[in-house]
Order: C-alpha cells, then structure tokens, then sequence
C-alpha cells in the first residue's frame, strides 16, 4: 500500500510539473505567434493560436525530462556552484596588504633601503611594544647596545618621514604576553599579516604557528650574484686565512673569499679563480686559487 501511495505521488507530480510546462510554454506560444503575425500572412488570431498550441504540446511532453536534466546538472557542478558562490576561505597567509616589523629588522636598517626600491607595497606595521623595546635599548648602559638602539631611533625616523610606502604605529598590545617575539607572534595571528625580521628564532617561532616570515637576511642571500667554479674575478687579499698560506678577501656583497696560496699577496689585488662555493643558510664562503701559476716557494 505505501508503494501505491509512493507510486501515485509521483504521478500526481509530473502531471503537475507537465501542466505548469504546458501553461508557460503555451504563453511563451502565443506572445511569439503575435510577434510573427506582424510579418506573416494570415492573422494574429492563426499565428498565436498555432505557436501556443505547439508550445503547449511541447512542453507538455518535455518539461519533466528538461528540469530532471537541470537537477542532474546542478548534482554534477555542486562542488563548483558552491566554490564560486561561497565566502573565500580564511587563509592564514592573508595579509590585506600589511607587513609587521619587528625591532632588529628595523636595528639592521636593510628594510628602509628595501621600502625605497619600490619592491614592498604593502604598509609597514610598528607595534608600539616593539618602539617602546627599541626605546629600551637605546637607553641602555652598555655602550654597543646603546649605539644599536640609537641606529634603529635614526632609521625610525627616517622611515616615517622619508619612506615611499606607508608606515603606521599600532597602539595594539598583548599586556598578558611579556616577551616581544611572542608578541609579534599574536599581533601576526590576529591580523593575518606576515612578520619582517633577520632573527632566526622568530622566523622559527612564526613558522611553526603557520605565520608566513619574510627574512631579510634570506633575501640578501638571494639576490646575491651568482658564483660558479671556474669564474674569475677581482679580488683584494686584505688577511692571512686559517691554513698556512691562505690569504682572505671578500667580495662587495660581504661574501669571504679564501684564496689558497693567497698570503703572499696580501694587501694586494690579484686575479683568482673560483674552485667551489659553500652556501650555509645565513651566509656563503668562496674558495679560490691565484690565476697565476702557483709557485710555492715563494709562499
């Protein structure tokens, strides 16, 4: 019994679903006959009459199979029609444009030269706990110190007044975090911005909490110019190197440079040739001989 109850819904159903198709088509029908009759010969009444009654039939006949089609459709692009009509999901990376600094980014002062290239866009964030730190250090009683916090004070103000991009102090504070990192840390998380910074443990720190970081210092390595065995370059000897006989130079970038049998020319420019190169994270060591022949007893 409740399979003929079943079955008869369904019928019940499509002779609705036909009925309303036959109803649309047939008056979709009679507005096109009235449009043909304006050029066709025979009336509008003949026109309207025929277009309706072969709408009408048409859709009588199709309309359960052309909205079954539309639902398999929609069944097939659901996960489509949802991506592209529902909110964007929340990215951890987005940043909305702005990047925070934290103090020894600033201390370097790489990021006030980068602003000026007009590779960074985006507006520079400076929490006022990471200001109050750098206020803290320049007033500190240990001279190096003290120099470093009066270096990051001078290029403060050089970028808030001199930068081509945006510089903005944030009033936000964490009062129940102490230290600064875990600070910037949260600033970071709350704001979905990344961090600019030379300090590997807050690099650490950051990534491990899905914050994205952009490392200054990896940045320098990075667009450091490219160097091969076998190339040759110009160099100055200005040391003695750890090995007997070797002599050091470095190259404009601040790259070492130890030249085996190089201690004879020392405080002299010479010709060498790049034997290998040993890249570490944070900084790269070059190996080299003289161009000239070697002749060791001189060294």
């Amino acid at each position: 019994m409740s399979r003929l109850r079943g079955l008869s819904g369904l019928m019940s159903a499509s002779i609705v679903i036909r009925l309303i198709g036959t109803v649309v088509l047939g008056f979709i029908g009679w507005a096109l006959g009235l449009f043909i009759a304006n050029w066709a010969p025979g009336g509008e009444l003949l026109w309207s009459m025929s277009v309706a009654l072969l709408s009408a039939t048409v859709g009588f006949a199709f309309t359960p199979a052309a909205i079954a089609s539309f639902w398999r459709w929609i069944g097939r692009n659901r996960d489509v029609l949802q991506l592209s009509t529902s909110a964007p999901p929340s990215d951890t990376h987005r940043d909305d444009g702005r990047i925070i600094l934290d103090t020894n980014v600033i201390i370097d002062g790489r990021i006030a030269d980068i602003s000026q290239t007009g590779f960074i866009r985006e507006t520079l964030l400076i929490p006022r706990f990471v200001l109050n730190e750098l206020q803290h250090i320049a007033d500190s009683p240990d001279p190096m110190r003290r120099n470093r916090g009066h270096r990051g004070v001078s290029i403060l103000v050089r970028m808030l007044t001199d930068s081509d991009v945006p510089v903005q102090v944030l009033d936000t504070d964490f009062e129940n975090i102490p230290e600064v990192d875990a600070k910037l840390v949260q600033l970071a998380k709350s704001l979905r911005c990344p961090i600019v910074t030379n300090d590997l443990n807050l690099s650490r720190a950051a990534g491990l909490q899905g914050i994205r970081v952009l490392n200054v210092n990896e940045l320098a390595n990075a667009i450091r110019p490219v160097v091969l065995a076998g190339d040759e370059m110009r160099l100055r000897i200005i040391q003695e190197g750890k090995e007997a006989g070797q002599g050091v130079g470095f190259l404009d970038d601040g790259t070492v440079v130890v030249v085996d049998a190089g201690r004879r020319y020392l405080n002299a420019e010479i010709d060498v040739v790049v034997t290998r190169v040993l890249q570490r994270a944070a900084a790269r060591m070059v190996f080299a001989y003289p161009k000239e022949p070697r002749d060791n007893s001189r060294s």
